[in-house]
């Protein structure tokens, strides 16, 4: 796959007619995308690249992703994005990274989900069981930041081998690594370590479902 700054030339590309000639830059990509400057830098700086946004703007130029991400011509894809995978969206919801978000799962968007990222969601019997929300705060940096989008397995619920999960507690909804204590009990885990471990009875927490991707794997 191509590196932001590759996509970022891509896109400059394609959108150079808009500019008469002009010498178009980095803020100029990210209103195409419909990013903050801030955000735009904190994607390059980590090789981030925007999917959500991105699909968006190949929607909008009638552009197959393949092509930006990998080169790939539309023809030799035919067969492939002729395939689009529905999933829930749930675009309101926030599960958060930080302090407790309080959101309810209702009311969702379906997208299509392109054939060449099903792999990534655990493959076509999986597709039923995933759907998708948003992230906020920065507890789990480096693995995710401000407005990721995550795909949550809603059928993988259980927490003997730990991994990372969407979790409701009272105190509201969270992306959180989890793992299993001996003594029955869940440690709620941060990644970025300025947040302390929280440890809870196995009832007081509702296991929503693992997070399996966020357009690549999550470890």
């Amino acid at each position: 796959m191509k590196t932001f700054l590759e996509v970022v030339e891509e896109i400059k590309s394609i959108v150079s007619t808009e500019f008469s000639g002009k010498k178009i830059f980095d803020k100029d990509v990210a209103d195409v995308l419909g990013v903050t400057q801030m955000n735009f830098a904190t994607m390059k700086k980590r090789n981030k690249i925007p999917f959500g946004e991105l699909l968006d703007f190949c929607a909008t130029k009638s552009i197959s992703i393949n092509w930006i991400l990998y080169g790939q011509s539309p023809e030799s894809l035919v067969d492939a994005t002729n395939k689009f995978f529905m999933i829930k969206y749930f675009e309101d919801v926030n599960a958060s990274a930080g302090g407790g978000a309080n959101s309810d799962f209702d009311e969702p968007n379906e997208v299509e989900i392109p054939h060449a990222f099903v792999q990534m969601l655990g493959g076509k019997n999986e597709i039923k069981h995933i759907e998708a929300i948003n992230v906020s705060g920065d507890s789990m940096e480096p693995i995710f930041s401000y407005n990721d989008i995550v795909f949550i397995n809603r059928n993988k619920t259980d927490l003997q081998r730990g991994g990372i999960f969407t979790i409701r507690t009272e105190a509201g909804l969270f992306i959180k690594r989890v793992q299993k204590r001996i003594d029955g009990k869940i440690d709620i885990i941060s990644d970025n370590n300025t947040y302390s471990t929280q440890t809870l009875e196995l009832s007081e927490v509702e296991v929503i479902g693992r997070v399996v991707s966020r357009f690549g794997d999550i470890y």
